[in-house]
């Protein structure tokens, strides 16, 4: 993409800090101290200013709007209903491969996200672990740490594992459903707004700028603009799936409902992220081929914007990726400079796994992680759409026999769901969309 050399300020900021300390303990005088810091903090916020300041380009803006409706004029054609029923038995058996994947391969990729590959590859063989994984990790680094407050990293592994270990992709699955339950399938983003300020205690990103502006009694419409250079990074891509999972063979309208979820934190290419995903996962369970789903959400998309773009790059590329650290080097270099948080290259690497992968979930998943980036993020999307799209019988016992059904959650008041009840909950609202 050709991003400009970045700052290094924050190398200085560190040297400044530490000298500040130092001629402190030396006994320079305090007030000289602080008028320097104070004149480089007044300094970096009038550089900040200027940044934010900066105009953007018109011409590329009317091709990546934000309004709902100017995106739809901006798509190409296609079938946007591919179910005109409501097939229960289908329905049940591709929601439970598509809910049971994405935890999957979140689970699988939660203990090592963003790790190096190297350092992958150097643990599972310090282990003994299969590398690309065929099982959950047998063993983790800091098994008594506490992720969210409500799992240690212990029960991310086969030997510790009891139940779905707690997880912010997860749990934002999870949301979309209490979001349609609350609000109905025809909700809005202030209906999003309710519901994060009943359900969700803290956020990352994009999510958290979100929160605290909603705490702070922004309008909902209003809480991703503010102090917010997170808007095209995956946060709203991984609230897809529910979407999907509620508009069976409905890519559109999964896509509707993903704009007014992803509208409260994201923009643009972060709005179409999840509008993609949540497409692709309901026209999954249509078809019998992951890449012909992806190709039915690109038509959600604007067809001129930088996602568009980039995941038919993908698509291009796909069938030249040989493995997990080809993908991962081609990735690097098409994207060189993009932040590793990122929705567009974190979605090229989904599907590059689901390449991979072949028809085969264990290699489809392993393989996701074995990329790196947000590779927790990535994997449970690759698993999610893999089973919207071969079913439950496709996913192999091993990455579910510890499940329990139970899915353990830090949602407010909301420590703990069980699977059979939101499959059936899904079930229910999803079958609305035919009556």
């Amino acid at each position: 993409m050709g991003y400009p050399e970045m700052s290094k300020g924050g190398h200085f900021i560190n040297l400044l800090n530490e000298y500040a300390k130092l001629k402190h303990e030396y006994g320079s005088q305090p007030e000289n101290i602080a008028d320097i810091i104070a004149e480089t903090d007044n300094f970096l916020q009038t550089q900040l200013n200027k940044m934010t300041g900066l105009e953007i380009s018109r011409e590329l803006s009317a091709k990546e709007p934000d309004d709902l409706n100017e995106i739809k004029k901006l798509r190409i054609q296609s079938e946007r209903k591919l179910w005109k029923s409501f097939d229960k038995t289908k329905y049940a058996d591709r929601l439970k491969g598509a809910l049971i994947g994405r935890m999957a391969g979140c689970t699988l990729g939660a203990p090592v996200e963003f790790w190096p590959i190297d350092e992958m590859e150097d643990w599972a063989k310090w282990l003994g672990d299969d590398f690309p994984n065929k099982n959950y990790w047998s063993k983790i680094k800091n098994p008594n740490a506490m992720r969210y407050g409500a799992s240690s990293c212990y029960s991310y592994t086969s030997e510790g594992m009891d139940g779905v270990p707690v997880d912010d992709d997860i749990a934002y699955t999870l949301l979309g459903l209490l979001i349609a339950e609350d609000c109905g399938l025809d909700f809005r983003t202030e209906d999003v707004g309710k519901c994060w300020l009943k359900y969700l205690p803290y956020a990352c990103t994009a999510e958290d700028i979100a929160l605290k502006n909603l705490k702070k009694g922004v309008p909902p419409e209003k809480c991703g603009e503010i102090d917010n250079p997170y808007v095209q990074w995956i946060g709203a891509d991984i609230r897809s799936d529910p979407f999907g999972y509620l508009a069976p063979g409905l890519p559109e309208k999964a896509a509707e409902m993903a704009y007014y979820d992803a509208y409260i934190s994201h923009r643009r290419n972060g709005v179409y992220g999840e509008m993609f995903f949540s497409a692709a996962i309901a026209a999954a369970f249509a078809v019998n081929d992951p890449f012909e789903a992806v190709n039915k959400a690109l038509c959600e998309i604007p067809e001129e914007s930088l996602l568009y773009r980039d995941m038919t790059w993908a698509l291009e590329t796909k069938n030249k990726v040989r493995d997990y650290r080809h993908a991962r080097e081609l990735t690097d270099k098409y994207f060189g400079g993009m932040s590793g948080v990122h929705t567009n290259n974190n979605a090229a690497l989904t599907l590059f796994g689901l390449q991979l992968g072949g028809g085969d979930f264990t290699k489809t998943i392993g393989n996701v992680v074995a990329m790196g980036l947000d590779n927790d993020c990535t994997a449970a999307t690759a698993g999610s759409l893999f089973g919207a799209c071969y079913g439950f019988g496709s996913v192999d016992k091993v990455w579910y026999e510890k499940f329990n059904n139970k899915i353990h959650s830090y949602l407010i008041n909301l420590p703990l769901f069980e699977i059979d009840d939101v499959l059936d909950r899904f079930a229910k609202l999803a079958e609305l969309n035919f009556i």
